[in-house]
């Protein structure tokens, strides 16, 4: 059969956020070490998809498997049949999977010893979790855990896929996340790099639509690792220009990881209010490591009363515009900031549905209230989709928002 040249990335499990988290964090470290994914797929715990998803087979596939043993069973029986070879146990992936174990303070259960039969040949990767490689003169496949790329394990994965893909020349990638901008907009202003690049094909650009961001991916060949890295920094310097103030990070950085680090650079400690979002704000920015200096506090406000009460917002302003307004925002805003000391300060009320909107105040209307030294505003919007999706793009705008402002200060 046919071997399809790159690498390919195949998450096993449910459509979750933790199977995305993974599966960013295993392209993230080959990117970083040269090495590009060409496609990333979502397969359930069934192993006549896995092997659809597997065919044609690639020069190197890495899998993340689930917890438990049951897709690690599938993914063991799919290799082996691929490969025509049998089960065998691996001493070593047993020594490793006992030595776990041991480290959890508990004996490795019976049942989980099958997780040390391997297709005949296999390679265990144990410095860390458990991982293990399969390689044929054509292809080769690399199953790691979710949550288990350690150091030592990148490393080995990196030196793994360069060996594997060595004789092609080298690839460097890099991800730049933006916030704030239509993907048209984008596709505009980078159409001289979308598709094959202007240096005779050396650097490839797509423009990627999710969840409220636009990412920009580049891709760069080089005869040797070097080269490919030399093309890459040229293109991503062009490519950032082109997008200013829009483009926020790049790779795994989090819009609200900028935030964080813009209010720790400027040594500004931030306070949000929050209706329609729930303490989404807050759960994301207290999500970062060390969030504690720069993050003063967090209020969820979903009644009028709570509002009066907890932010001083005036009955007058509820009553003549209503808790979502501009005016209430405001308030809410200013309120939060005196309460809490806090020199910066985030505010959003809205309807987020599928109930509640008026002709005047739709489902997806919310204001964002922002406030940094010098300066106060709110702003009107209007989202669409679910409840769910209202909430997030509330949560999005509002970071983006305080993260523009901030660049000013």
């Amino acid at each position: 059969m046919a071997v399809t040249p790159g690498v390919r990335l195949v998450a096993i499990g449910p459509p979750l956020a933790l199977v995305d988290d993974d599966a960013a964090a295993v392209a993230t470290a080959l990117a970083a070490g040269g090495v590009a994914v060409e496609s990333r797929t979502l397969v359930e715990e069934d192993e006549a998809a896995l092997e659809r998803a597997l065919t044609p087979p690639t020069t190197l596939t890495v899998l993340l498997t689930g917890p438990g043993g049951s897709t690690g069973d599938v993914v063991r029986r799919v290799l082996a049949r691929a490969t025509g070879t049998r089960l065998v146990l691996n001493e070593r992936m047993l020594a490793a999977l006992e030595a776990q174990a041991r480290r959890r303070d508990r004996p490795l259960p019976r049942r989980d010893e099958r997780l040390a039969l391997l297709p005949q040949g296999a390679i265990a990767w144990t410095d860390g979790e458990p991982a293990w490689a399969l390689e044929t003169d054509a292809a080769a496949w690399v199953v790691l855990p979710r949550g288990g790329l350690g150091a030592a394990t990148t490393d080995a994965l990196i030196d793994f896929a360069r060996a594997r893909l060595g004789r092609g020349g080298a690839v460097a990638a890099r991800t730049l996340r933006t916030a704030g901008v239509a993907l048209a907009d984008v596709e505009t202003r980078l159409a001289a790099w979308l598709g094959p690049g202007e240096a005779g094909g050396d650097v490839v650009a797509t423009a990627v639509p999710t969840d409220g961001e636009v990412w920009v991916r580049l891709r760069a060949r080089g005869a040797t690792p070097e080269a490919a890295a030399g093309t890459l920094a040229k293109a991503e310097r062009d490519i950032t220009h082109a997008l200013g103030a829009d483009c926020y990070g790049r790779d795994a950085d989090l819009l609200e990881q900028v935030v964080g680090r813009q209010l720790v650079a400027r040594a500004l400690t931030l306070a949000v209010a929050e209706s329609c979002t729930g303490g989404l704000v807050g759960h994301r920015l207290t999500g970062i490591a060390g969030s504690s200096a720069f993050f003063e506090r967090g209020v969820i406000v979903y009644s009028n009363r709570a509002k009066q009460e907890l932010l001083g917002v005036p009955e007058e302003i509820l009553r003549v515009h209503g808790a979502v307004s501009r005016p209430c925002a405001e308030a809410m805003v200013r309120g939060i900031c005196e309460r809490s000391g806090a020199a910066c300060g985030l505010s959003i009320t809205g309807i987020a549905g599928p109930d509640g909107g008026t002709p005047t105040k739709p489902v997806g209307t919310v204001f964002i209230g922002v406030a940094v030294p010098g300066a106060l505003e709110a702003l009107q919007f209007r989202f669409a989709g679910s409840r769910a999706a209202v909430k997030w793009q509330s949560s999005q705008v509002a970071l983006d928002m305080l993260r523009r402002r901030l660049g000013g200060v």
